[in-house]
Order: structure tokens, then C-alpha cells, then sequence
């Protein structure tokens, strides 16, 4: 197993490699792409700026790096089934492999969402709100680590749905319980959106609301993947006496009464209708009954226990 990952490990390692030398080239043209929603909302004149003095060539270099990552997601999770997939039963494969592809279609779709939807309304909000004589001049590496942020969170909370299939499959939890748990799912998404964003409201509530929405998707489609064990079928079959029809209730007491070592309850109905029961007096005679019996038993096995004279004479005549 340790060869069989380090074998993995390193084709992981040289396909990302190929990836970032064939983006290496393209570095600026990919930061360019990475700060047009920044620069689409700047002012007339404004620009990035950088303050270190190596930041121009190590924040091209961090961004092709993990365009390469990005890029090479498909074939890392890939790898990764592969190596885990033979220790799995047939029904975990069923269920594992389209959830591991569309846990890697949401993660590109919480970034598309991100880049396209998210970014434009934060950028406009924020550089709208710098108070008047301030000019806007953002670095390029304090740049990039706010995109790469947003990016993972989004990523990150648009697997949501893929996170609740796991939870139903695993027995964790159950549809039901997790729709009446549902006011603290959406009080949680909003602390994990104010955690996981820049401190501005926009930002949170854009992230708070698609995790709410995909919560919702993630249960509805449980309910399509995720069939039911043989052991709730069996549950939900079994006849309770709140639904059972009064006509099939003796058959089931007979069959019941077949069974070894059954001992059918007393009713009442089953008394004579001229039963009366004892008094006090005739139970506690019954009572004192039961005692003498049980003490004349004792004092016949005391007497078969002692020794005869006859067998205490044989018993002394062997031993001598």
C-alpha cells in the first residue's frame, strides 16, 4: 500500500508540475484575467500597485501554481479513488463515484459563482465606500490572497450538498431530523460566511444564502440516492397495533402462540363467570400450606442424608 501511494503521490506531483510550466509563461496574462473585476470598479487613473519589491514576479509565479492545482483537481481526486476504492463494498462505489464528480463540478461552480457573481458586487461596495480624497491602490499579493480566500470558501460551501448525502449515507443523520434542524443550518451558514469571508456584508450574505439553497438541494437529492436498508424496510412493514385491522389480530396471537417457550397472558374474560377470588384468610392458609410442604421436603432429605446405625457399623468394620 505505501508503494502503491507513494506511486500516486508522485504522478500527482509530476502532472501538476506539467501544468504549472505549461501556465508559468502565461502568468501575467492569468493575473490580468484574476484582477479585471477589481480593476473594472476602480476609478478613472487608479491602478495596482506593488509594495514589495519582488512581489511583480512571486505573485504571478503563487498564481500559476495554483491555477495548475486548480486545473489538475479532476486527476488528484482521481488518484485518490483509486487508491481507496479497492478497500470499498460495491454499494460505497455506487454511492462514492457520482459523488466525488459532482463534489468537483460544485467546487468549479462555487468559483465560477465567486469570480462572476460575487466579486463584481464586492468590488463595486467596497470601492464606492472609500471616503473622498482616498485613492484606491490595492497590491497585487494582498489581491491575490483575498481572491484565493473567497475562492476556497466558495469552493468550499458549495459542497454543502455533497456534505449532506454523506451525513444521510453514513447513518449520522436522516432527512427528516436534518429539515427540523433547518432554522440552525441557516443561522450556522451565516457565521460560516462571516468566518470564511472579508469582513463586509455582501460578501457574507452571498456566501450565507447559495449554502442555505444547496443545504435544501443536498436533502432532496438523499432522497433520490439514497435507498432505504433492509432494516427500516423491515421496520416500516412491521404491523403495529395502532394500524393492524381488528380481523387479523387473532391470526396473528395464534401464530404468535406457536412459537417455543410462549406463555400466554392471563385476561380476565378467561375466568369462569362465577369466579370469585379468595379472602384473606383462605390465602394466607393457602399460604401456610405451602410453607409446612416445603418443610416436610427439607426434613426428608435431612433424613436420607443421616447415617444408619447399621451403616455406621458396616462403615467402621471397612475401615478397621
Amino acid at each position: 500500500h505505501l508503494l502503491e501511494l507513494r506511486d500516486r503521490l508522485l504522478r500527482v506531483i509530476l502532472v501538476v508540475t506539467l501544468i504549472f510550466l505549461g501556465l508559468f509563461p502565461f502568468a501575467n496574462i492569468l493575473y490580468s484575467f484574476m484582477a479585471e473585476p477589481l480593476l473594472a470598479h476602480m476609478p478613472t487613473g487608479s491602478s495596482m500597485i506593488a509594495v514589495e519589491v519582488i512581489s511583480p514576479f512571486l505573485t504571478p509565479l503563487k498564481l500559476s501554481l495554483y491555477a495548475a492545482l486548480f486545473i489538475a483537481m479532476p486527476y488528484i481526486l482521481y488518484q485518490a479513488w483509486a487508491f481507496v476504492a479497492p478497500g470499498l463494498y460495491l454499494h460505497e462505489k455506487r454511492l462514492a463515484t457520482p459523488l466525488l464528480i459532482s463534489s468537483v463540478i460544485l467546487f468549479y461552480c462555487g468559483v465560477a459563482f465567486a469570480y462572476y457573481v460575487v466579486f463584481p458586487l464586492v468590488f463595486n461596495f467596497l470601492v464606492g465606500v472609500a471616503p473622498e480624497g482616498v485613492a484606491v491602490m490595492t497590491d497585487i499579493s494582498k489581491y491575490l490572497d483575498f481572491v484565493l480566500a473567497l475562492f476556497f470558501a466558495f469552493g468550499l460551501a458549495f459542497e454543502v450538498p455533497v456534505a449532506t448525502i454523506i451525513l444521510i449515507a453514513t447513518g449520522i443523520s436522516n432527512a427528516e431530523s436534518l429539515s427540523q434542524k433547518r432554522p440552525y443550518i441557516i443561522v450556522g451558514a451565516f457565521v460560516i460566511g462571516m468566518l470564511l469571508t472579508p469582513p463586509d456584508i455582501i460578501s457574507q450574505i452571498m456566501l450565507a444564502l447559495p449554502m442555505w439553497l444547496l443545504f435544501e438541494l443536498g436533502i432532496v437529492m438523499s432522497k433520490v440516492l439514497i435507498q432505504p436498508s433492509e432494516d427500516e424496510e423491515d421496520e416500516e412493514a412491521e404491523p403495529t397495533p395502532a394500524t393492524t385491522p381488528q380481523s387479523s389480530r387473532p391470526a396473528q396471537a395464534a401464530a404468535a402462540t406457536s412459537e417455543p417457550g410462549y406463555a400466554e397472558p392471563l385476561d380476565i374474560n378467561d375466568y369462569p363467570s362465577d369466579y370469585q377470588p379468595l379472602t384473606e384468610e383462605e390465602l394466607e392458609a393457602e399460604l401456610d400450606a405451602i410453607d409446612d410442604w416445603g418443610e416436610d421436603d427439607e426434613e426428608e432429605d435431612d433424613e436420607e442424608g443421616e447415617p444408619t446405625e447399621a451403616n455406621q457399623d458396616q462403615s467402621d468394620i471397612q475401615t478397621t
